[in-house]
């Protein structure tokens, strides 16, 4: 990641949640900041913001930790568990960016997940309701000529399957409003998918292992391998490009900004 990040000038990084392995952090001195973070991503290129959603792991330890850490980072940023980040912030005027916090929208009766953050101490109250009208107002108002949407749980996924809650609820707004890309993690592997005029890009094989992952419909790539991606773009044309863990390009694709 340092390597290429060098290379393209990278300017900022997203982490699409599930931080921290296996349940969070337990406050902002956890010492997986240090042994998880600061002292992995240690290459003069990746030390730029660090923009981060919350996963469903995330949520079995202190969600609020990670906000508190905002304050005491020089790149982290989560300044609260849904954010926009617009395009001055990013020095990339032509883009905004929405993070959301998927698991109140997608574990809303998943016993499961409950179980697991009761078993951990840290069962949360959600309102969905109020993100889902957060992101419909500042998609509405946002005139950047591209929108990414950021989430950790995938709309489509070849592996762990589609999310209800999110086709639902967020998919219709990123038709609605002009969303060019979601990009999610959960799915431990590299999918790039295309629903309607929306590119739904699954960046979450950074992980310990990789998980299975077949076509769906819509799939333009899937691969279960370690890796990332890279992300570029001009007024036109975003560019999109699959790494794996040895910097070796697995794959690449451009779309048009009205396509």
């Amino acid at each position: 990641m340092g390597a290429a990040a060098a290379e393209i000038a990278s300017r900022f990084v997203i982490s699409a949640g599930d931080n921290f392995y296996p349940a969070g952090v337990q406050s902002v001195t956890d010492p997986h900041w240090r042994r998880s973070f600061e002292e992995v991503y240690t290459a003069p290129a990746l030390q730029t913001p660090w923009y981060a959603a919350l996963g469903n792991h995330d949520y079995r330890g202190v969600a609020q930790a990670q906000i508190d850490y905002t304050r005491l980072s020089s790149r982290w940023r989560m300044p609260s568990r849904y954010y926009k980040v617009a395009g001055q912030a990013l020095g990339v005027s032509l883009l905004d960016i929405f993070v959301i916090d998927t698991s109140p929208l997608v574990d809303r009766g998943n016993y499961d997940e409950m179980l697991q953050q009761l078993a951990h101490g840290h069962l949360e109250a959600y309102d969905g309701a109020r993100q889902i009208a957060w992101l419909e107002n500042e998609l509405r108002r946002s005139t950047a000529p591209w929108k990414i949407v950021v989430g950790h749980h995938p709309v489509y996924s070849g592996d762990h399957g589609d999310s209800a809650a999110l086709v639902a609820q967020v998919a219709p707004l990123l038709e609605t409003h002009g969303v060019q890309v979601y990009i999610n993690g959960h799915d431990h592997n590299l999918q790039h998918i295309r629903r309607g005029r929306v590119d739904y890009v699954c960046a979450g094989a950074g992980s310990d292992a990789v998980g299975s992952v077949t076509p769906v419909k819509g799939t333009r790539y899937c691969l279960s391998r370690p890796g990332f991606a890279m992300f570029g773009l001009d007024r036109e044309t975003l560019r999109l490009e699959f790494r794996d863990l040895t910097g070796r390009t697995l794959y690449q694709t451009r779309r048009r900004r009205v396509d």
